[in-house]
This record gives structure tokens, C-alpha cells and sequence, in this order.
């Protein structure tokens, strides 16, 4: 299992996260303030080497990163050594296990609560070519009696904890971990995109309330399901916005560059009643010139893009019910991500997830440009709500102890539901 060093505030208080999507790289640097975050450095490009969140031209992805890292380095004015990245492919895998110890009748405390949840103790089994990346306390038992919010305090024979873990295949990871660095960047956390996304963009009740949050990106969707404030099923679908853009330039014969660029001016997941008689002018490939252009109705636009949606619905609708969180998933329905913004997306995800649906924002952080504050960068803002409090809590048990413990996962859950 790769271990990553956490990325503590240094002296300057800055942060750096690095967002490697299929279709976009940004990287964030904040600045901690005594009002909150403060993002300080941007940078961000066409991404490049990857398919589908996975690594497929290390040159090519070396290259992009390098040109963001160094965009947001020159406005922040500062140099960063180590970054927290996302992961997305989709080898993801998620499941709840349960795990007890024994702590003889006496009042369980903290040292009870860190052997419980410490990482290196967990007999947990990956199997082969799988690496854990989060691992997320849902419920305590104490004595087989169930729902303990907060055992601390409390007496009796045996503690236990259901935990959901996340898990990645090894070497996609480790292939984007030897990209970064050869960057010349550290690596000091890895965090799913289903839950950065659900950091940046759940608001009010809707965890505890239950809520399916999924970000539909340029080469995968992510699925991030809540149950009671809970984190408990996780899932990614290898269908994104690239895949409706490579439709469209298929169907009608036209460069990729033209197929986005008609998707993005006239596309629509919903058909309307002058769809026939509204016309777009579209390039053939191969051909020069505007006269070399053929004129379809938008009706065929519809008609290419609606069936690529309604399979990534489906998809997700088959998967959960597979996981059993058909459910669970609670009545309300998030959408974010870059590919969300097509028109017509939510009425798509109504119909087949039967679920209210709201098209979602990040949370915005202070400093933050107005271009970078739209659902496509919802990923790279929850990596920096993930990095501050990994960071915060980090220096409040260096403050308290003297060393950091263990038990990070620990952390990891009691902070998730101090958010939620």
C-alpha cells in the first residue's frame, strides 16, 4: 500500500491541490487567513494522456501538469512542494465492512477509538493489485447494540464500527503518482472525486436527509450515496461528456473540435417542437471551407445526444440497485461536473433516477475567479475542503500530543460528520 505524507500548512499557510480530469487539469494553491481559505493561484488547461481518469501518455499528462502547476504557482507568487490529487477511474470500488474489538467493561475513550480505527491494525484484504484510499466510520455498535453516534464515554465488552471502504487498482495510481512526480511534486493525499465533489457541493440537510450526489465529468461519473450524514456507497461509471462529443462527431461525420463546439452552442438532452425546423451548420471531415458544410436539424443533435445520457442513468440506476442502495440513495438527486451543464440533463436524471434533482455549484471560496466557480471545478474545490481540515486536524494533535496519531481515518470520519 502507497503511503502519502499529509500535507501539513507551512509557514506561509498554503495549500496546493492538483484536479487530473480526462478533460481538464487545475490546480488550486489557498492561503489559510484568520477569516478562512483565500485561493491565491490558479492554473488550468485542456487536460492531456488521459483516458477515461486513467494514464495512457505520461509526456503528455507530464506536460499538462507542468503548465498548470506553474500558472498557479506565478499567481500565487509562491513555489509548492507536495499537492493532494483526486482519483477517477474507474477501478474505484467501495463496500462496508464491520470490524470489533474488545474493551473489557471498561469506559471507552480515545486511546479505544484510535485502535479501533488505526489503518495498520484493520485486517482488511484489498486482494491483489488494490490500494485503500479512504476508509469512512458509518455507525458505531457497542455490545451489538446498534446506531451509537459517538461511543466516547460510554461503557462496555465490545466496540465495533461498520466502515466504508474505498479502494483502487494499483497501478493506475501509481502511474499517475510517478507522473506527478516527475513534476517535481510530492504527493500528500489521495482523494476520490465522488467524495471531494460531495465536499464542494452538499448543502444544508441533504446528507443527513439522504441524497445521491454524482459528478459527471468529461471521462467518467462518479457516484457518492449518503445515508444519515453518512458516506456508504461510492461508484464510478466509464461514461462522461467526451463520450456524448465523440457521439455527435460520429453521427454526423464531423471533427471532435466541431462536435463540442456544436454540442456546446445548440446541444439539448430535451426536444422541442421547432427542433425540426431549426437548422446548424455543420463542417464534414476532411473538408475545407464553409461551403463544404452540411445543414442538419437540431432534432438529430437531440436524437444522438439523449440515448448516451439516458445509458449513463440507467447504468447508474442498474449499479446502485446492484449495491443495494436503490433505496438508500434517498429522494434527492445532485448533479455536477462539467457535462451537467448540458441542457436538459436534469429532466434526463429525473425521468430515469426518479429522484428530485438540483444542478449544483461548489461552495465558492474566497479568491476564487468567477470562471472557476462553475460545477466543472466542484472536484478541485472539495480536494481543498479535504486538504484544510486533513491539515487542520493535523495541527491541532501536533499542538495537543506533540506527534501526529495514527489514526487518521479516524479523523477522516469525525470530520465528515462534523460537515454533515
Amino acid at each position: 500500500m502507497t503511503t502519502f505524507k499529509p500535507q501539513s500548512l507551512n509557514r506561509s499557510g498554503l495549500i496546493a491541490v492538483l484536479d487530473i480530469g480526462t478533460t481538464k487539469i487545475c490546480c488550486l494553491i489557498a492561503r489559510m487567513t484568520d477569516f478562512g481559505p483565500k485561493i491565491v493561484g490558479l492554473g488550468h488547461q485542456v487536460s492531456a494522456g488521459v483516458r477515461n481518469g486513467t494514464v495512457v501518455d505520461v509526456q503528455a499528462l507530464e506536460g499538462a501538469i507542468r503548465s498548470t502547476v506553474e500558472a498557479a504557482e506565478k499567481m500565487a507568487g509562491e513555489n509548492i512542494r507536495s499537492v493532494t490529487i483526486n482519483v477517477s477511474n474507474a477501478a474505484l470500488q467501495s463496500r462496508l465492512i464491520s470490524y470489533e474489538i474488545s474493551t473489557a467493561g471498561h469506559r471507552i475513550d480515545q486511546a479505544d477509538l484510535r485502535h479501533l480505527l488505526d489503518p495498520h491494525g484493520l485486517k482488511i484484504k484489498e486482494g491483489e493489485g488494490r490500494e485503500r484510499i479512504h476508509v469512512v466510520p458509518v455507525g458505531y455498535s457497542i455490545d451489538g447494540v446498534r446506531g451509537v453516534r459517538d461511543p466516547i464515554g460510554m461503557y462496555g465488552q465490545r466496540l465495533a464500527v461498520n466502515m466504508h471502504v474505498i479502494s483502487a487498482s494499483s497501478a493506475p495510481l501509481r502511474n499517475l503518482e510517478m507522473v506527478v512526480s516527475k513534476c517535481h511534486l510530492g504527493i500528500s493525499g489521495v482523494v476520490s472525486t465522488p467524495l471531494a465533489s460531495s465536499l464542494a457541493c452538499l448543502v444544508g440537510d441533504e446528507a443527513k436527509l439522504g441524497v445521491t450526489m454524482i459528478d459527471m465529468g468529461g471521462g467518467t461519473t462518479s457516484v457518492a450515496v449518503f445515508f444519515d450524514g453518512e458516506l456508504v456507497h461510492t461508484d464510478m461509471i466509464p461514461i462522461g461528456g467526451t463520450h456524448v462529443t465523440n457521439d455527435i462527431a460520429r453521427g454526423m461525420s464531423t471533427p471532435l473540435a466541431h462536435a463540442e463546439r456544436v454540442k456546446t452552442l445548440f446541444g439539448n438532452a430535451v426536444s422541442s417542437s421547432s427542433d425540426d425546423q431549426a437548422h446548424i451548420e455543420v463542417p464534414l471531415i476532411g473538408e475545407d471551407g464553409v461551403g463544404e458544410a452540411t445543414h442538419v436539424p437540431r432534432s438529430m443533435l437531440v436524437g444522438i445526444i439523449r440515448p448516451r445520457l439516458e445509458e449513463t442513468f440507467e447504468l447508474i440506476r442498474e449499479r446502485l440497485k446492484h449495491a443495494g442502495f436503490e433505496q438508500a440513495s434517498g429522494p434527492r438527486l445532485v448533479l455536477t461536473g462539467g457535462a451537467s451543464q448540458l441542457p436538459g440533463v436534469s429532466d434526463v436524471a429525473n425521468q430515469i433516477l426518479d429522484r428530485q434533482v438540483r444542478i449544483a455549484k461548489p461552495n465558492i471560496i474566497s479568491g476564487l475567479a468567477e470562471a472557476a466557480s462553475g460545477p466543472a471545478f466542484s472536484t478541485s474545490l472539495g480536494l481543498i475542503n479535504f486538504t484544510i481540515r486533513e491539515s487542520t486536524h493535523i495541527s491541532t494533535e501536533i499542538l495537543s500530543s506533540g506527534a501526529v496519531s495514527s489514526g487518521r481515518f479516524g479523523r477522516l470520519g469525525q470530520w465528515f460528520r462534523e460537515i454533515f
